[in-house]
């Protein structure tokens, strides 16, 4: 269990427990079980920072003060292709717990490679008999560009939740597709897991938080906003329609220099394709990933599409403007 002490204010501060491995794991969950307590999980693959801080005050307010906070950090090898940048990807394990003790973290578990796979890893494959299929969702978006991800994603999902059993996970909707296949998952393997997903944590000049942004120079740093930008843009003109709205994206990515457009495409919240006709205001999520250099960035927002007329479609916000 936690070390707790009082923190000022009158809040409490945990010192969280390092688990190395699933027996360190279950005996520090065990007593919290016995207990009743409920157990909320944040899986993480280390290199926190703010968002991922987000996650785990998420998980505490769904567990309340008496439950128990895990978070998992562990580079998982299997959502990785050959080539991608697993070896450049940040191990900052003595930050990280620092980060997980302020945000009132109980246990962190941080196993090798051989301790989640028995059966060995590496890049992109495992030789266990035995993976996650995570059916046709995972070939497109994310998916058409990293075929294998989702598999290594979902695979090592499943095996987490078996071990920490938690009531809820926490996810983060920067990786939207991520989300919406765990969730898929839990359900449909009848864990017991309830799925829940955090807002995105944005830098002041709009940059969704990724471990990833350490990578960019600064030039680059700087080019990465034109996806933030790129949503909001969208964003502005939604109420006009779903054509819109993308050619208002469009428009902003025609000024960014740099950026390697990967996709840009509106998706119902399941991320079902959106209708061509609307007729009523609806619920979508848009989604983009570009690389900038070496580095690959995803950003998605959620908005309202105005329903589509055929005026609509002809005309731009300028043209409109006066309507409402």
């Amino acid at each position: 269990m936690s070390i707790q002490t009082q923190d000022r204010v009158g809040t409490t501060a945990r010192t969280p427990v390092l688990a190395r491995n699933r027996v360190e794991l279950a005996e520090l969950l065990a007593g919290a079980r016995a207990a009743g307590a409920r157990v909320g999980y944040v899986p993480t693959m280390g290199a926190l920072h703010e968002g991922h801080a987000s996650l785990m005050a998420e998980a505490r307010r769904q567990v309340g003060d008496d439950g128990q906070v895990v978070i998992s950090i562990f580079v998982n090898p299997l959502q990785f292709a050959p080539g991608e940048d697993l070896d450049r990807y940040p191990r900052t394990l003595d930050a990280d717990l620092e980060v997980a003790a302020s945000q009132g973290v109980d246990i962190v578990f941080a196993p090798d490679a051989d301790e989640v796979y028995p059966g060995g890893v590496r890049a992109g494959e495992t030789d266990e008999a035995i993976t996650v299929d995570p059916g046709p969702l995972a070939t497109e978006l994310e998916g058409a560009v990293r075929p294998t991800h989702f598999r290594g994603v979902l695979t090592v999902v499943a095996k987490l939740f078996g071990l920490v059993r938690p009531d809820v996970a926490v996810f983060g909707e920067k990786d939207y597709q991520q989300l919406v296949l765990v969730r898929q998952m839990a359900e449909n393997l009848c864990t017991g897991v309830e799925v829940v997903g955090a807002e995105t944590v944005r830098e002041p000049d709009g940059i969704a938080m990724s471990s990833r942004n350490r990578n960019l120079s600064p030039e680059l740093r700087r080019r990465a906003t034109m996806l933030s930008q790129t949503l909001r843009a969208a964003d502005g003109s939604a109420r006009w329609g779903m054509d819109v709205a993308l050619e208002s994206a469009r428009a902003e990515l025609r000024q960014a220099h740099g950026v390697d457009l990967d996709y840009l495409e509106f998706r119902l919240p399941d991320l079902s394709p959106v209708p061509e006709e609307l007729h009523e205001e609806t619920e979508v999520r848009l989604l983009i990933a570009a690389r900038l250099g070496d580095t690959r960035l995803i950003d998605n927002m959620p908005l309202i599409l105005g329903a589509t007329r055929p005026a609509a479609r002809a005309a731009t916000p300028a043209a409109t403007e006066g309507d409402s």
